[in-house]
């Protein structure tokens, strides 16, 4: 397993991290501890999860994902040995379960970080993520921006004084952002430089063969700043591997479980996936493997957060830290994306 820099810090994570947001839903405790088992056995020392999840979000389940990691902390007592990354939600009219309206003020984030803590049954957190902005913009696969003057937004600045204050008092260790913009990063960066607060490590946004937009301005950022990505969503909800293919929907996936889930099954991303599952047969490769091998190679991200429902998907996905895609491979992949540019941004 590859060990790379995290931003600035001293830490160096592994090029695929662990995702968890399946915990409680998708995927038992038992078969919770079986993934985080294998995976710290296969070198993964990185694990991200969320107040919010499991996913889909759900007052009843609500935690739920944080409680099973921290079991898991409990009973294997390996805490040190892994960095644990968990995410404060965002603004949202269909969160209100979570302290009745979720913000990135002082009052949210010093409470949604004492509960994360109590859940997770340990007492510091690596890396405390905005899981998306507090202001009016453009996320959640939303290309067009529409200004609203009238936002009632949480300041930059008094969002980092907030995450100052965890920082100095050991709560937290560093600070990354998700589902952000190229100026939202740079405001954050700015202004940490500014007031002397912490700075911004990573961004965790999608990333994947039909959403390739992050390369248009954040990697630059990303590069230039030090703030690496965190690609989730690095196989499209699982659509790359080519098991929805011709209308399938094989039994317990998730697009055949939630009906919610519409970003990567349009048309276009149909016949962009079938152009990549056949060039991955084409070079004897899985294309789930070929997918993810894409992601992790980019000089911008820092590291690849894959998700599995069952353990022969972990193992492949975990597998695929170990494949190398060609300069012939690769030029093939970009034949195919500018035939297909970002069919699901």
């Amino acid at each position: 397993m590859e060990y790379r820099k995290l931003g600035q810090t001293d830490l160096n994570v592994s090029a695929l991290c662990l995702g968890t947001m399946t915990f409680g839903e998708q995927n038992t405790q038992a078969e919770a501890f079986e993934q985080l088992d294998y995976a710290l056995a296969q070198g993964i020392n990185f694990v991200d999860t969320a107040e919010m999840y499991p996913v889909p979000p759900s007052p009843v389940t609500q935690g739920d994902t944080e409680t099973i990691i921290g079991n898991w902390i409990q009973q294997r007592g390996l805490r040190d040995d892994f960095i644990l990354a968990t995410k404060i939600a965002g603004p949202a009219d269909w969160l209100p379960h979570i302290r009745g309206g979720t913000r990135h003020t002082e009052r949210h984030i010093s409470e949604a970080i004492d509960t994360s803590l109590a859940r997770l049954k340990t007492d510091y957190i690596d890396l405390y993520q905005l899981h998306w902005p507090d202001r009016n913009t453009n996320y959640f696969g939303e290309l067009g921006y529409k200004h609203n003057p009238n936002e009632q937004a949480t300041s930059i600045e008094e969002t980092l004084r907030a995450l100052d204050k965890a920082v100095k008092s050991g709560k937290i260790r560093h600070v990354g952002l998700s589902n952000e913009t190229p100026w939202g990063v740079m405001s954050f960066i700015h202004a940490a430089k500014e007031y002397g607060l912490p700075r911004v490590v990573s961004v965790q946004n999608p990333y994947n063969l039909l959403n390739r937009t992050y390369e248009v301005g954040l990697a630059e950022v990303s590069i230039r700043e030090s703030a690496g990505l965190l690609a989730y969503s690095p196989m499209a909800f699982g659509v790359l591997s080519g098991k929805y293919l011709s209308g399938l929907r094989p039994e317990k996936a998730r697009l055949t479980l939630f009906e919610r889930f519409t970003r990567y099954t349009s048309l276009q991303a149909e016949e962009a996936t079938q152009a990549y599952v056949d060039l991955a047969k084409k070079h004897a490769l899985s294309p789930a493997q070929m997918a993810l091998a894409f992601v992790t190679q980019q000089p911008f991200v820092t590291s690849n957060i894959i998700g599995a429902t069952s353990m022969a998907q972990l193992k492949e996905n975990i597998a695929s830290a170990e494949v190398t895609l060609s300069d012939e491979l690769i030029k093939e992949i970009e034949a195919i994306h500018s035939a297909n540019t970002n069919p699901c941004p």
